[in-house]
C-alpha cells in the first residue's frame, strides 16, 4: 500500500448537485482535488425494442422500481407508447427516495405507493401482500441477481423489461491524466477502466471501492484495493476516502 500523500481523487460519478456535498467537505478541509467523471452511463431502450420484448404496459396493474433511473424510463416508454398512465396503477418503491423522486411524475397523495425501506428484499411482504397484482419491472440489464430470485421466491406474476442499458463511457481523454485515487461503485465501473484503458497499470494510484462486487471485481482485474466502503465506522465512500486521506496525509 503507498502511503504517498494524496493530493487528487477521481470519483467515477457525476458531480453532486448540492453544494454541502461531503465530497465537498473533504476537498476543503484536507486541501485535495476532487473531480468527477462518470466512467458509466445509462441509455434508454427505445418503445419499439420494448414491444420486441412482448410487453404491452395495459397488462400490468402494478410497477416495481428499483432506482430513480427505473422511474424516468418508465415514464419515458409509457409516453413514446402513447400509454396513459391509470390512477389506480399501484407502485412498488424498493426506497423512500425512489418513492419521492416519483413525484416528478404523478400527484403523490392520489396514488397508491408502497416503499420499502432500503433493500429489495424489505419490498417483499408488500408484494406478497398484493399476490394477485401482475407485476411490471422496468430495469436495465445489469440487474442485481437477488431482485429475481426474491420475485419467484414470492410466486408472483411478473415480467422484467429492459427499459435502459447501463453503458461504458469514453474516457479517452482522461489517457494522460493521473490520480493519486481512483474511486468506484459498481463492477461496471472497473471494466470501464480496462475498456478505456487495457494497459492500465496501477502503481502508485490507490483504489477505492464501494461494495463487495466492486471489491471482487477490482481484484478479479488484478487490483490491488487500498481504501474499501463501507466499513466498520465508514458506511460511506466519502467516509472511507476521508479516514485513509487524514491517516496518510497528516504531518506531510
Amino acid at each position: 500500500m503507498s502511503n504517498l500523500k494524496v493530493k487528487t481523487i477521481l470519483v467515477s460519478q457525476p458531480e453532486p448537485k448540492v453544494e454541502n456535498s461531503p465530497y465537498f467537505d473533504l476537498q476543503n478541509k484536507w486541501k485535495v482535488k476532487v473531480d468527477f467523471r462518470p466512467f458509466i452511463h445509462v441509455e434508454g431502450v427505445p418503445a419499439k425494442e420494448v414491444r420486441a420484448q412482448k410487453i404491452d404496459l395495459n397488462n400490468f396493474s402494478a410497477i416495481i422500481f428499483t432506482s430513480k433511473n427505473s422511474v424516468d424510463h418508465f415514464f419515458r416508454v409509457a409516453e413514446e407508447m402513447r400509454y396513459k398512465v391509470p390512477e389506480d396503477l399501484k407502485y412498488f418503491c424498493q426506497s423512500e427516495a425512489i418513492a419521492y423522486y416519483l413525484q416528478k411524475y404523478v400527484v403523490y397523495r392520489k396514488r397508491r405507493i408502497y416503499v420499502g425501506q432500503k433493500e429489495f428484499t424489505d419490498l417483499a411482504p408488500l408484494i406478497k401482500k398484493y399476490k394477485d397484482e401482475k407485476f411490471l419491472l422496468p430495469n436495465t440489464d445489469q440487474l442485481n441477481a437477488d431482485v429475481p430470485q426474491t420475485l419467484e421466491n414470492l410466486k408472483v406474476d411478473w415480467k422484467q423489461g429492459i427499459f435502459y442499458r447501463t453503458v461504458m463511457s469514453d474516457l479517452s481523454d482522461l489517457k494522460d491524466v493521473y490520480y493519486d485515487v481512483l474511486a468506484f461503485f459498481s463492477p461496471t465501473g472497473i471494466k470501464s477502466l480496462f475498456k478505456n484503458f487495457p494497459d492500465f497499470q496501477q502503481n502508485n494510484t490507490r483504489i477505492a471501492v464501494f461494495g463487495e462486487t466492486t471489491k471482487k471485481e477490482a481484484l478479479e482485474h488484478g487490483l490491488r484495493v487500498d481504501i474499501m466502503a463501507p466499513a466498520p465506522g465508514t458506511p460511506s465512500m466519502t467516509g472511507a476516502l476521508e479516514k485513509y486521506v487524514s491517516e496518510t496525509n497528516k504531518g506531510k
